[in-house]
């Protein structure tokens, strides 16, 4: 077994859960042709046979049964110790304290089980952060790192991945006069109440999520101040204004009593991960590129 490749081995592996050349190789991005070759260079390293292949089906051998049995806890097990070593010796490990505004959405779901994945030994603990208090749990190092809603203008803080670009949604009572409409543009804001955000959130990012004047420069009639989503929701289906949420967060929070109408005109809301710059560390960068590779971002 002298000079055995790992691909060899991983390629023998996937092959005895697909048993199928082609899928075998979507999984891992590899052509037909080259499963073959490894597989077959696996099989002249033992000096047997291990997968019978015909014209209708692939199927172990008795003794690719046997191999498979022993080969695949010991790959686990070796997988596990390279994952675990590396995680140790770049400090991802412990706990990867979270923070979200508005929804943990699917990405970000996905995202934290990607993590989870690749880094076994640290565990991740997910907070909502308030709407009216973005970056607080940030800098009272309540949370590690946290998923907000954009714009970032805080020289402590650190932005890694940006995401989930889309139009901006209102929220209106299903009562409203514009609830009928399948959209509204940016200047029809002026016509409608805009329910803003407390402070402590610093006036640019309260601006932008709800903004004291159309594009063209009409004023935008100021509604009631709340502190949370749920507080802004409860106001809108109660006809006391209108809220702009991300869509991310209106899909998520659907009612009955509330019609969700894009809005065109405005920028774009997104999201952003965001952590404390004096105490970026190995785990959070890790998750980092997770949250990356899963919304395609880099």
């Amino acid at each position: 077994m002298s000079g055995l490749e790992a691909r060899e081995l991983e390629c023998f592996l996937v092959l005895a859960e697909e048993l199928h050349f082609g899928r075998t190789g979507g999984r891992l991005f590899l052509s037909q042709s080259r499963v073959s070759q490894l597989l077959r260079a696996l099989e002249s390293r033992i000096g047997a046979r291990l997968v019978e292949r015909t014209s209708r089906r692939v199927r172990l051998t008795p003794l690719g049964e046997q191999f498979l049995a022993r080969a695949r806890p010991a790959y686990d097990e070796l997988s596990a110790a390279v994952a675990d070593t590396t995680a140790a010796a770049r400090g991802v490990r412990g706990v990867l304290r979270l923070g979200f505004q508005g929804s943990a959405d699917d990405e970000l779901m996905t995202a934290i089980g990607r993590f989870g994945d690749r880094w076994p030994g640290c565990a991740t603990e997910v907070v909502e952060v308030p709407l009216a208090d973005p970056f607080g749990p940030l800098y009272r190092h309540e949370v590690d790192a946290a998923v907000v809603l954009l714009p970032v203008e805080e020289p402590e803080l650190e932005l890694g991945p940006v995401f989930s670009r889309q139009r901006q949604t209102l929220a209106v009572s299903v009562r409203h006069p514009y609830a009928a409409q399948p959209s509204v543009t940016a200047e029809a804001l002026a016509d409608c109440t805009l329910i803003g955000i407390r402070e402590p959130a610093p006036p640019y990012w309260r601006e932008f999520q709800a903004p004291g004047r159309t594009p063209a420069g009409r004023p935008v009639p100021p509604g009631p101040l709340v502190s949370t989503l749920q507080e802004g929701l409860t106001l809108a289906a109660a006809g006391r204004g209108a809220m702009l949420l991300c869509q991310p967060t209106a899909e998520h929070h659907r009612r009955a009593a509330l019609a969700y109408l894009p809005v065109t005109g405005l920028p774009d809301s997104s999201l952003g991960l965001v952590w404390h710059r004096d105490r970026g560390t190995a785990t959070i960068r890790a998750f980092a590129e997770a949250l990356a590779d899963t919304t395609g971002v880099h």
